[in-house]
C-alpha cells in the first residue's frame, strides 16, 4: 500500500474510533446536581467552610460534572435534623456530627466521639483501619444512609460556665448545653443536659435559659461570642477527645452514582479531613490568647469531677453493652484499640510533647 493511501485508511479508522469513544466517555460522566445540608451556621468558617471546600473539591476532580451545593443549618432543615433529611431523601447528602442522633441509637456516638474515648489521630485510625466505619455504616443502613468521615475539630474544650466549678455539687441542677451522648453522663451526675444547635447557643446562654455551654474550641467559641455572657472556660472536654464529622449520603442516591463519582466523594472527604483539622490546629492557639485578653478565666475541671464523670460513663456503657448490639460491638472494638493506642501515645507522643513543654518554659 502506498504511503498516501495508508494514511487515508488509518486516518479514517482513527476518526471512526474517536467517534465511538466520545459518547462512551460522556455517558460515563453525567451531569449530576446534589444538595448538601449542614449542621453548621455559616459563621463557622471551619466547619461550614469545610463543607464549601468539600463541594469545591468534588467539582474540581469531576471537571465540574458533579456539582454539590452546600446549605447551612436552617436553610433547608434545622441543624439537628440532617440525618432525617438525608434518610428520607429531602437532600442527597449532609454534613453533621453523628452523635447528634444518639437519641435514635446511642451507638451513633462512636461516629463523633465516645466520652473518655479516643483522640483525633486514634479515632480516625479506628474508623478507617479498625472496622469502625464499617460498623457505623451497618447502623446507618437502618436509616437508608451511608457515611464517610470528614473533618475533625481535634480535642475540644470543656465549655463556658457562669459560675466556677469547684466540686460535683456545682453540677447539681446545672443546665448545660452539651452535644450528643455526653448528656446522659451529665444527667447521671446531677446536671440537666440540653442539646441545642450551634447557632442557638448564645441567646440561650445570654438569657439564662442555660447555665453553661460547650461548643468546640477557642476559634469557634470566639466567633459565637460566649466570653461575653460566661467567663469561666473549662478544659478538657472529656466527652470529645476528638470531634469527628461525617458526610452522610442517602443510600439510594449513593448507589445510583457512577463509581468514579463515589470515588470523588471519598477522595474529597479525605482532603476535607486534612483541611478542617489542620485549620483548627492553626487557628485555635491565637484565638485562646484573644479570649483570655477578652476576660475568659481558664480553669481545669477538678480531678473529682473528671473521676466522677468517668465512673458514671463506664456504668452507662456497661448497661448499654447488655442491651444494644450495635453499641456493644463498637465499644468492644474501640476500647480494645484504645488500650493499645494509649500505650503507644505515651511512649511516643506524650514523651515528646512533655519534653517540648519543659523546654518551652526555659526559653
Amino acid at each position: 500500500m502506498k504511503r498516501r493511501e495508508f494514511l487515508k485508511v488509518t486516518g479514517a479508522g482513527l476518526a471512526a474510533s474517536t467517534a465511538v469513544a466520545a459518547p462512551a466517555i460522556a455517558q460515563g460522566s453525567p451531569e449530576v446536581r446534589w444538595r448538601l445540608a449542614a449542621s453548621w451556621p455559616k459563621a463557622l468558617d471551619t466547619l461550614y467552610g469545610g463543607c464549601e471546600y468539600f463541594c469545591k473539591r468534588v467539582a474540581e476532580v469531576t471537571d465540574n460534572k458533579f456539582q454539590i451545593q452546600p446549605f447551612a443549618s436552617g436553610e433547608i432543615v434545622p441543624g439537628l435534623q440532617v440525618l432525617d433529611a438525608v434518610s428520607n431523601g429531602t437532600v442527597e447528602m449532609g454534613n453533621t456530627a453523628l452523635y447528634y442522633y444518639w437519641g435514635k441509637n446511642p451507638a451513633f456516638t462512636f461516629g463523633t466521639s465516645l466520652p473518655f474515648g479516643l483522640n483525633t489521630r486514634a479515632h480516625i485510625s479506628w474508623l478507617l483501619f479498625g472496622g469502625g466505619q464499617e460498623m457505623l455504616n451497618d447502623l446507618l443502613k437502618e436509616y437508608n444512609s451511608v457515611g464517610i468521615p470528614t473533618g475533625s475539630t481535634g480535642a475540644q474544650m470543656g465549655g463556658w460556665f457562669r459560675k466556677e466549678i469547684k466540686s460535683m455539687e456545682d453540677f447539681k441542677g446545672l443546665k448545660f448545653r452539651v452535644g450528643g451522648f455526653a448528656g446522659t453522663i451529665i444527667a447521671k451526675v446531677g446536671g440537666v443536659p440540653q442539646q441545642i444547635a450551634g447557632g442557638d447557643i448564645y441567646p440561650a446562654l445570654e438569657k439564662g435559659t442555660i447555665d453553661a455551654a460547650e461548643w468546640v474550641g477557642p476559634y469557634d467559641d470566639e466567633k459565637l461570642g460566649f466570653v461575653k455572657v460566661a467567663k469561666y472556660y473549662y478544659y478538657p472536654g472529656w466527652w470529645e477527645g476528638t470531634g469527628q464529622g461525617h458526610n452522610i449520603m442517602n443510600l439510594d442516591k449513593w448507589n445510583a452514582l457512577p463509581k468514579h463519582y463515589q470515588a470523588a466523594i471519598e477522595s474529597a472527604s479525605r482532603d476535607t479531613f486534612t483541611w478542617v483539622t489542620g485549620k483548627y490546629d492553626y487557628v485555635n492557639p491565637p484565638a485562646l490568647k484573644r479570649l483570655l485578653v477578652a476576660g475568659a478565666i481558664l480553669r481545669p475541671f477538678p480531678q473529682e469531677v473528671l473521676e466522677a464523670c468517668y465512673t458514671a460513663a463506664n456504668e452507662i456503657y456497661a448497661d448499654l453493652n447488655k442491651t444494644n448490639p450495635h453499641f456493644n460491638k463498637m465499644y468492644t472494638s474501640l476500647s480494645a484499640f484504645r488500650n493499645e493506642s494509649l500505650a503507644w501515645m505515651q511512649v511516643a507522643e506524650l514523651s515528646y510533647d512533655s519534653f517540648m513543654m519543659r523546654m518551652r518554659t526555659r526559653t
